[in-house]
């Protein structure tokens, strides 16, 4: 399968290498990249070829992954239009809709919309995939094929759930992090030095996630099973549900995801 990139931004780096790991070989990997400094850096660090703009050469691919930023979608989609013929399309723009992606793109049908979070950077993300109908099974497989090369992927029947992907798994690393923040302030307030804080709040929002991952029973159960009647960890989730912390992040993520529907509609404008 030979992909093009159209962008060479941080996560189409690490889409780039996760999938030279798993076996592409990089005369199958073409970037258009305007910027002369990234094609350069793009191609010392991968080996993989490099367009200043579309053209013929660079869009002779069977796939093609979207990895600019949604604000300026509309314009970079403009230039492929002569060049789409039956290549697979992948967008990981987030917010825009494949409604609005398939009429910059000429009425091309063969279109996949996908969120990624960050932690793709290191090989451990999770996607969000959703695919227009005229998109074969082979070219789903296709799809989850290269978003695979970072991590997990999941698909959905329902376009609409994109946002609701955007609220919980792609803005999910921020909230993640600011449980890790305040670990280690409340850490540093005890007592113990800015490193020891760090490696004690990351190692256990760590350990944390791999025992959730390698339960069966669901994060409640094993809740439970840490907090003791009348112990230390009843005393401390106590008060936060005085805080309302968890109803607070519910709230928080339920806002994300209808910001997400209001983006989508200022983003797919073509005024």
């Amino acid at each position: 399968m030979k992909i093009t990139f159209l962008g060479g931004g941080n996560m189409a780096n690490a889409l780039i290498g996760g999938l030279l790991k798993t076996g592409f070989a990089a005369a199958d990997i073409a970037v258009i990249e305007p910027n002369a400094a990234g094609r350069i850096k793009l191609e010392q660090a991968y080996g993989v070829r490099c367009y200043a703009a579309s053209e013929a050469a660079a869009l002779a691919c069977d796939a093609v992954l979207l990895a600019v930023k949604p604000q300026q979608m509309r314009e970079a989609c403009a230039p492929l239009r002569p060049y789409l013929q039956q290549q697979l399309i992948v967008s990981i723009a987030a917010g825009l809709r494949l409604a609005d992606l398939q009429r910059w793109l000429g009425g091309h049908n063969k279109l996949v919309r996908s969120m990624p979070n960050t932690p793709a950077l290191i090989g451990a993300g999770v996607t969000g995939l959703y695919a227009l109908p005229e998109v074969s099974s082979a070219e789903r497989a296709s799809a989850e094929r290269i978003l695979q090369a970072v991590g997990s992927t999941l698909w959905i029947n329902d376009e609409a759930q994109m946002d609701a992907i955007t609220a919980v798994s792609g803005s999910g690393p921020a909230y993640a992090f600011l449980f890790i923040e305040a670990l280690q302030q409340a850490a540093v307030e005890l007592g113990f030095t800015p490193e020891q804080a760090r490696q004690l709040s990351i190692e256990t929002a760590l350990g944390a996630a791999k025992l959730a991952a390698q339960s069966d029973e669901p994060a409640s159960v094993l809740r439970e099973r840490v907090t003791s009647k009348g112990g230390t960890t009843e005393a401390a989730l106590r008060t936060m549900a005085e805080r309302g912390v968890k109803e607070g992040l519910v709230a928080g993520i339920l806002a994300a995801d209808a910001r997400g529907r209001e983006l989508g509609e200022l983003l797919g404008r073509d005024d």
